[in-house]
Order: structure tokens, then C-alpha cells, then sequence
């Protein structure tokens, strides 16, 4: 069963604008799963849908079998979600914060405190855990959101454009924990304007442009041997010619 399955999803924005059209996908454990296109492509209204922030008006989402429309809390219970810019309750400590989430997903207190110690060291942010989310930084507000998603063990994780923010050393750090999520049995669903980043660390990827999913695939599949950035420019580019 896949971890994610998009069937048929389409969403239109008040005014007609559709934003994703008929768009179908499946996500299984052990995936790093890339989504790439450019903006306004329909990526963050994809993953949105994904999670139980946007409604739909036609097709499925299913989490581990599960409908996000029918049990919205079963789905949510099992994902964690990093948006592209992270909104913290800037009031709150980082520990707080990490508490928080913890509570809202049940965590036992010595998990909790076992999985915010491993995170938080690898990171490098167990010294400003005390400290008010207000005076973080981007990259550290990215961090504490990626440690806080990661402390009730989730099944699938989805993320939008994980990397923006991020130094190159916790890049590298995030890149590990993915491989040893999946490796456990998990799976990733992740937009990125990387393309190399995705071409590296994903086993599968999907090109979305204008709403539509336009090539899918194993990265080998898709690539040929030829760098990600080439069949990009020549799939978006063929479809913006058709």
C-alpha cells in the first residue's frame, strides 16, 4: 500500500483559476519522492491539499490508506508538514515550542525528551533550545520546525522547499535524516527548486507545469544519464510549446 496516493486531485481558486488539474501520484515506503516545477506550477497548492490545509473538489488523497477528506485526523496524526517559511509562536522557547508539538501528538515524555536531545545536537541547537523563537534566525526557525516535525517519529514527511534557509552543514544533516527515515520504512514527498539536490537524493520524481504532471518517474527513468536540469527545461519547454 503506498504511503501517499494522489488520485484524480484537481482544485480550482475562487475566480476559475485552476491551480492542479486530474493530478495523480503514489508515494511508497523507502521513497525520497521529488516534486519540481516552477512557480505558480502548483506545487505548495499540491502539498497543501496534501496535508488538510486546502480543500478539494475532486479526486482523493490517501495516507497509508486512509482519506484525508474522511479522517482528516487519522492522516494528520501519521505526517509531518514543513512549510517553505515556517510560522512559530515566536512567543514560546524552542523547547516550548518542541513541547508543544509533542503534546498535540501524544509523545511519551522519555521519548520525547530522547528523539529532542538526537535532533537538537545534530542540528547543532541544543544551546538555544531556552532561547525566544523571536530572536532566531531563519536557518534556526527552520531547524526547530524540522526537530519539532521529527519528535512523534512520523510516518511520511512532506516538505516545501526544505533546503531554503538552511547552512550547508544542516543541508547535509536534513539529507541524512530523510535517507534514514526512509531506510526505517517512512517516506518523503518534498517540492524543491534544486534540481541537483533532487537529482541526487531522490529515487523518484514527478514534473509538474501549469497544474498538470507532465513526466514521472524513477530519477533513472527520467534522466536517461542526462543532468535533471536538461529534461526539465526540455519537458516544461515542450509543453509550453504544445
Amino acid at each position: 500500500m503506498a504511503m501517499l496516493a494522489i488520485d484524480g486531485l484537481s482544485k480550482t481558486y475562487k475566480g476559475g483559476k485552476k491551480a492542479v488539474s486530474d493530478l495523480s501520484l503514489s508515494v511508497e515506503a523507502g521513497d525520497i519522492y521529488g516534486f519540481i516545477g516552477r512557480n505558480g506550477a502548483g506545487k505548495t497548492t499540491t502539498i497543501k491539499c496534501v496535508v488538510g490545509i486546502m480543500d478539494f473538489e475532486s479526486g482523493d488523497i490517501l495516507i497509508d490508506g486512509h482519506s484525508v477528506k474522511k479522517e482528516p485526523e487519522k492522516c494528520k496524526s501519521m505526517l509531518a508538514y514543513i512549510p517553505d517559511n515556517p510560522d512559530l509562536y515566536e512567543h514560546l522557547t524552542g523547547i516550548q515550542y518542541i513541547d508543544f508539538i509533542a503534546d498535540v501528538f501524544g509523545v511519551a515524555g522519555e521519548t520525547r525528551t530522547q528523539l529532542t536531545g538526537k535532533y537538537s545536537q545534530r542540528f547543532g541547537m541544543m544551546g538555544a533550545l531556552g532561547d525566544l523563537i523571536s530572536s532566531y534566525s531563519h536557518g534556526m526557525k527552520q531547524k526547530l520546525a524540522i526537530i519539532s516535525a521529527l519528535v512523534h517519529s512520523p510516518k511520511l514527511m512532506i516538505l516545501d522547499e526544505p533546503f531554503v534557509g538552511l547552512d550547508p552543514e544542516a543541508s547535509l544533516v536534513l539529507k541524512e535524516i530523510m535517507r534514514e527515515l526512509c531506510a526505517e520504512g517512512g517516506a518523503i514527498f518534498f517540492s524543491t527548486h534544486v534540481l541537483e539536490v533532487a537529482e541526487k537524493l531522490c529515487n523518484k520524481i514527478a514534473i509538474i507545469s501549469d497544474g498538470r504532471i507532465v513526466d514521472s518517474g524513477t530519477t533513472q527513468e527520467l534522466t536517461h544519464g542526462k543532468p535533471l536540469e536538461d529534461v526539465f527545461m526540455e519537458v516544461v519547454g515542450h509543453v509550453e510549446e504544445d
